[in-house]
């Protein structure tokens, strides 16, 4: 700005699939229009009929138990264990640490053939528990070298405004953030990094196959970095430290073929793109070596193979991919395990370039992430049909609240938009001081409502009618959808039985799994999992301990991971004016791989902020894809140990995730650590297979492999530090560490965490001004982010903050991607006084 009092600034908080942000759109979802909600009143009635109770018992499915690595009170214990952050173990359940040595699952290595066996005890009836023996289809990963992948940036060093614009406008024309105007600071020929020698293993291919030592070595000269990443900024004196473009992670020093071939960013990233050679290297540099995952992520382009042999080791069951090295064209050798396997005839011919003899071209080999349509070896039973359950809350508060019209009319708007096929099912319940359900079955003249007044133990009372085909029975869906608003005007009934609605929904959803959507407006008060007020108004400023920020009760805990064993979900929607006990309620979503909505303060009439928010996030919910009975895997290179994981989920194995859903808006976080020095390789990979079911009923695999450098330079760490990276990750830990001890502990490890890494790089560099605040250059914005982390709602002080409202944001931080957290915790500056028609908002 010219003078002061010209320039206007508009904080927009771009939207996330999560409701904390106004607006919602993920990558490539298409642009949300507002649609006015009216009400629809239906002529037809709902019949009622009451029925008796009879005893039944809830399944009761024992999960693993799932403990959690949360930061320590220094940054010297913040630093000790693992990555060398994480040596407090409780049982939370968004985090969990992995065992460091390996289970006995992990060391039977058993051929391809012998793990996609499917044992007779796996098959399952339709009212059968769904065994977990995915580890043994899925396939082991090598012994006690378990890790996640992460990607290198865009390599064109142009802002790409527009990407931006596309992922998380709603509509909005590419539009430049304000950043501080500064020359760039750009290197001289003379700094560029000299490995233009560097002859790529790969583009010798029909002539050359290199060994995986080979093609290690060339890969090095890692001691050139990028010169800016390397020049160190003092952070009192320099007044330009702000980007003058979007902050992309530093490039892994790699032969510019293999850049192309690494996996984005936007899937796999991680917190330091120069691995350290050894740990006592990972802690001197006190920075946290992790991954940021989007596995699941709306793509443009994704290679889908259709083989049907899919090449993986022998011995670490790792998939082929662009960084195994060919010995010849009958054997390649693994870069996880080294192990050399061979090449199967259906492998060497190209159905690309219809050529036979050149394996290295296929394009298992030229894409780091492709998606594979796996056999019937990969199942244990035959795909079940996409099943959507959707739970009401019906009572007085939730019918003053107005929510039943936006979400009936929503659901009727993409009710041809839900993903599955022509087997897809659908079912409904409400509940209030009882639960209702509706026999929707083909022949009806109209709904029938079944009314459960025995909620002590709850039952089906026709188990057969509750889940309809959705074709077969669009009609009667509709004209339920459209009575449903107004069926409980009247109502007087202030109860809340979610406990035993929510032990309905598990038995109704047990024989197939799918998905359990749960509308909840205030405290369950009645039936098992009530729960009592547990926040003082008074304390919600409060500068020293924040009380309250773990579950009241174990209910929803066990009837997630109940859910999960039973390959079910359950999303949340919170719309509440009251405390709602938000931190018992998340367990249910936490624990079954699940989403949490919140809508604080939720009217259709006196909030249409809240209710526009609610419209555009449920056309996306509805909408967006969906992967049903999946599991994750992360494998890595020998050497390297995975610890803890973040996000929803239930840890099954050491490396093993189940995922009852997987959503293209999921994000998780893992910990990792250096177990054996990496001496005897120039490089790292890692890699992760996602297991799932698509909407139509095909069993697929999505792999992501990321290739990194190692280094044995403190100053090489540096120079790859992604700064946003290592942000999203101490932000999982930090809330770990607010559960399981205190928030102000979790406040005072973030501090440590910023002075003890930049105080690491000052005693390095020993001709750096002592007397001065000096960073490198990829940590420059370290403090900055941290300081935005302490102002949002999870770990601020001293501001009013509902407790509901905290638990919110944590639980936004260990669910959402990296790209979208970043918004949150730092949103974009647009400069709005000077906008031109061309590029207004």
């Amino acid at each position: 700005p010219s003078s002061p009092g010209q320039s206007v600034y508009l904080q927009l908080f771009l939207p996330t699939p999560f409701p904390e942000a106004n607006n919602t759109m993920s990558t490539g979802s298409p642009h949300y229009i507002n649609q006015n909600i009216q009400s629809v009143k239906s002529n037809q009635g709902v019949a009622s009929a009451a029925t008796s109770s009879v005893k039944t018992s809830i399944v009761e499915n024992t999960g693993k138990p799932i403990t959690s690595s949360c930061l320590t009170q220094s940054s010297d214990s913040f630093l000790h264990e693992g990555m060398q952050y994480g040596g407090y173990v409780n049982n939370q359940a968004s985090s969990s640490a992995t065992p460091l040595s390996s289970s006995s699952d992990d060391e039977e290595e058993e051929d391809e053939d012998e793990e996609a066996a499917i044992d007779s005890s796996s098959t399952t009836s339709s009212a059968s528990p769904v065994l977990n023996n995915y580890d043994t289809l899925e396939g082991d990963g090598y012994p006690e070298a378990c890790s996640a992948t992460s990607s290198p940036p865009p390599i064109s060093s142009v802002p790409q405004t527009s990407k931006v614009s596309k992922s998380f406008g709603c509509g909005y024309p590419p539009l430049q953030p304000g950043y501080q105007n500064m020359t760039p600071l750009l290197p001289s020929p003379a700094m560029q990094p000299s490995n233009s020698g560097y002859n790529s293993g790969f583009s010798q291919y029909p002539q050359v196959y290199p060994t995986m030592n080979q093609l290690s070595a060339s890969l090095g000269g890692l001691g050139i970095q990028q010169p800016e990443n390397l020049r160190p900024m003092n952070l009192i004196q320099e007044r330009n430290i702000l980007p003058i473009a979007p902050v992309s992670p530093p490039l892994p020093n790699l032969n510019s073929d293999l850049k192309k071939l690494n996996c984005s960013p936007d899937s796999f990233r991680c917190t330091l793109t120069n691995i350290p050679q050894t740990q006592a290297l990972l802690n001197k540099a006190k920075l946290p070596l992790g991954l940021l995952l989007h596995p699941f992520r709306d793509l443009t382009q994704l290679p889908v193979i259709t083989s049907s042999t899919i090449v993986r080791c022998r011995s670490c069951r790792t998939y082929i991919n662009p960084f195994v090295s060919f010995i010849d064209q009958r054997r390649w050798k693994c870069n996880l395990c080294y192990r050399v396997n061979d090449v199967p005839e259906e492998f060497m011919y190209n159905p690309l370039t219809r050529s036979y003899g050149e394996p290295h071209k296929r394009p298992e080999v030229q894409n780091s992430t492709v998606e594979f349509i796996a056999s019937s070896d990969y199942m244990l039973r035959p795909p079940q049909p996409a099943v959507y359950l959707f739970v009401f809350d019906v009572s007085h508060n939730a019918i003053e609240a107005g929510y039943l019209e936006v979400v009936c009319q929503s659901l009727l708007e993409n009710l041809d938009k839900l993903p599955g096929d022509t087997r897809t099912k659908i079912g409904f319940i409400t509940f209030d001081s009882t639960v209702q359900f509706y026999n929707l079955q083909e022949g009806l003249s109209q709904p029938q409502m079944l009314i459960v007044s025995e909620i002590d133990d709850v039952f089906l009372p026709m188990p057969d009618c509750l889940l309809v085909n959705l074709h077969e029975s669009k009609e009667l869906i509709k004209d339920l959808l459209n009575a449903l608003p107004n069926m409980f005007t009247y109502t007087r009934e202030t109860h809340s039985a979610l406990g035993p609605a929510l032990q309905a929904a598990f038995k109704l959803m047990s024989p197939t799994g799918g998905r359990v959507t749960v509308f909840q407006t205030q405290l369950p008060s009645v039936g098992t999992g009530y729960l009592q007020s547990r926040e003082d108004p008074n304390q919600r400023s409060s500068t020293k301990v924040v009380q309250h920020l773990g579950p009241a009760t174990d209910f929803y805990k066990k009837l997630a991971l109940d859910c999960s064993g039973q390959q079910t979900a359950v999303d949340l929607f919170l719309l509440s004016s009251q405390y709602s006990d938000l931190a018992s309620l998340a367990c249910m979503s936490k624990y079954s791989a699940g989403c949490v909505y919140y809508y604080p303060s939720f009217h259709h009439i006196h909030n249409p902020v809240q209710t526009e928010k609610l419209q555009k996030d449920l056309k996306r919910y509805f909408t967006r894809k969906i992967g049903f009975e999946a599991v994750m895997r992360i494998r890595c290179t020998k050497g390297l140990s995975i610890h803890t994981f973040h996000g929803n989920f239930f840890v099954r194995s050491t490396d093993l995730l189940s995922l009852a859903n997987v959503n293209p808006d999921a994000g998780f976080a893992v910990q990792m650590s250096i177990e054996e020095n990496l001496t005897d390789t120039s490089l790292v990979c890692f890699q992760t297979a996602l297991l799932y079911t698509s909407s139509k009923g095909e069993r697929r695999i999505r792999v992501h492999t990321l290739c990194l450098p190692v280094v044995t330079s403190l100053m090489d760490v540096y120079a790859g530090a992604d700064v946003q990276a290592i942000l999203c990750l101490l932000a999982n830990m930090a809330v770990d560490r607010s559960v399981s001890s205190s928030l102000s502990d979790a406040r005072d490890a973030l501090t440590n965490a910023v002075v003890d890494s930049l105080s690491a790089y000052m005693s390095t560099a020993s001709n750096l001004q002592q007397s001065s605040l000096i960073a490198p250059y990829s940590l420059r914005l370290f403090p900055l982010y941290i300081l935005a982390l302490f102002k949002q709602k999870a770990f601020r002080t001293g501001t009013s903050t509902r407790l509901d409202d905290r638990i919110y944001a944590m639980c936004q931080i260990k669910s959402q991607p990296l790209v979208h957290l970043m918004k949150i915790i730092y949103p974009s500056l647009y400069r709005i006084d000077k906008l031109t028609d061309e590029g207004a908002i």
